[in-house]
């Protein structure tokens, strides 16, 4: 699996390693994707955002989550967790750090109060690991192209959520 790896909370970690890693992960045409306008002008949810750190001390992956919402025809705003960027090196990727990262974010989640989840992203793999789907994300949209199978939501709450609704960024 991993070679032993360290989390750290991620604002330990210099904003431009972030930027590097997410670049070299994702390539920097990253930035005009939807799911960073679901994000814009956001900081993400430091307790939820962890940094993977190699035996070397050197930064291989990153997880980030971001508070969003689900906004239903009434107007009534429905909060959830984006999950994601998950950013690996690409030299280090199957090795597990995603995984790692994506594991300690759920579990980070306070289970008291736990908000629902959404992603974009494979629904077969978060799907077999973390129960990810798009069962209950069919009728929403987002603000910009997207494939609606990649739309995925998890979480005890997330048959509650409306069918219908505009995703966007939560701003109190």
């Amino acid at each position: 699996m991993t070679e032993t790896a360290t989390l750290i909370p991620l604002d330990n970690v210099d904003p431009a390693l972030i930027e590097a890693l997410l670049d070299r992960a994702f390539e920097p045409e990253r930035r005009t994707r939807t799911a960073y306008q679901l994000r814009e002008g956001l900081d993400w949810l430091a307790g939820l955002s962890f940094a993977a750190i190699d035996d070397e001390d050197n930064l291989v992956g990153s997880i980030q989550c971001w508070p969003v919402a689900l906004t239903d025809a009434a107007g009534r705003r429905h909060p959830l967790i984006m999950v994601g960027p998950v950013a690996v090196l690409p030299e280090v990727q199957g090795a597990g750090y995603g995984q790692v990262l994506m594991s300690a974010s759920l579990a980070a989640i306070d289970p008291r109060a736990p908000l629902p989840q959404v992603m974009i992203g494979d629904p077969e793999y978060y799907g077999r690991f973390w129960q990810f789907s798009a069962e209950h994300t069919g009728g929403w949209t987002l603000p910009g192209p997207w494939e609606p199978r990649r739309l995925l939501a998890r979480g005890a709450s997330a048959a509650v959520l409306p069918r219908e609704g505009i995703l966007g960024p939560w701003r109190s």
